[in-house]
């Protein structure tokens, strides 16, 4: 099995497993059919979440809990539009849901902003210390909890490595979502540079639009960036 492939495993099993906990927790007090929100900043049509969705009923039905027979999924697919994630956040508080599971920092941030009671798993998360969702990472209190997919500290790796690759680079730009990453590039160890001990200069450059992987951004502008 591909590296890519088992790390996705993992990860919907750890992600199943913890929104199983609060529909477990709930369901010993009755055996009304449980109710989970699921909050996606991605369109319906993108194959790849659509992936994750499914995989996510599969480990629940894993678990023991069968869409029909116990458990019930309610979807919002909210794009990254942020008036249409405040409303789908809405909808489905709303419907009061056992819990919701968000796939990014802005859809938890909508749904933390709305209740304070409902439990929110969240997934694909940068920094949710430095977002304000809990309170730690050991003990996250309030009503939110999931899985970190970047930890602040390594970040110093990755200039390294990129040394090792080339070494005659001495400037770097990097692009980054700042309704996602602003976080993590405050608490980044690449936040203050120069990185004298590589001879290398990073500059973090906020994108207008969140796109971060266009392939097609033009050769000069990624020179002026790194001036």
């Amino acid at each position: 099995m591909q590296f890519d492939q088992l790390k996705r495993r993992d990860f919907i099993t750890l992600l199943g497993g913890a929104a199983a906990w609060p529909i477990a927790a709930r369901g010993q007090q009755s055996a009304r059919m449980r109710r989970v929100g699921i909050l996606m900043a991605y369109p319906e049509s993108d194959a790849v979440y659509q992936g994750y969705v499914t995989a996510f009923r599969q480990e629940l039905q894993g678990l023991g809990w069968e869409e029909g027979r116990n458990v019930r999924f309610d979807y919002r697919w909210a794009t990254s539009d942020s008036e249409l994630i405040r409303r789908s956040a809405r909808e489905l508080i709303t419907l009061q849901p056992d819990l919701i599971l968000s796939s990014s920092t802005p859809t938890t941030a909508s749904l933390l902003q709305q209740t304070h009671t409902i439990p929110v798993i969240f997934a694909n998360i940068i920094d949710p210390v430095a977002s304000g969702f809990v309170a730690s990472l050991s003990r996250p209190g309030g009503n939110a909890t999931g899985y970190l997919i970047l930890e602040p500290s390594i970040a110093s790796k990755w200039p390294e490595l990129l040394k090792e690759i080339a070494p005659r680079v001495n400037r770097i730009a990097i692009l980054f979502n700042p309704a996602t990453t602003a976080p993590f590039v405050e608490a980044s160890s690449l936040s203050n540079p120069p990185l004298r001990h590589l001879e290398l200069r990073v500059s973090w450059q906020p994108s207008p639009t969140g796109q971060t992987s266009n392939p097609l951004l033009p050769r000069r502008r990624v020179s002026q960036m790194a001036d």
